[in-house]
């Protein structure tokens, strides 16, 4: 497993790298990201501070590609960090 900070780094520098599932969920939970609601394999992530519900689920044992993608974005736009 590799700490959400330096994953998170690695996504900085190649924003299209295959990461596992499980380590997008425990970069999500680094960000401040809570689950709310699952159905399926459709997880709902909350957020304090974004108005958009992020709606994830897996592609096999990988995070998709464009949901890893939104949530660099949301950490730009909204000015999220990893917290302690």
């Amino acid at each position: 497993m590799t700490k959400p900070s330096k994953l998170y780094e690695n996504l900085l520098s190649d924003p299209t790298r295959i990461i596992s599932f499980r380590d997008f969920e425990r970069l999500l939970d680094a960000f401040g990201w809570e689950l709310r609601r699952t159905k399926g394999s459709h997880r709902h992530y909350v957020c304090a501070g974004v108005p958009t519900i992020l709606t994830i689920n897996p592609d096999g044992k990988s995070a998709h590609r464009y949901q890893v993608r939104l949530l660099l974005e949301f950490v730009e736009e909204y000015g999220l960090h990893i917290e302690p």
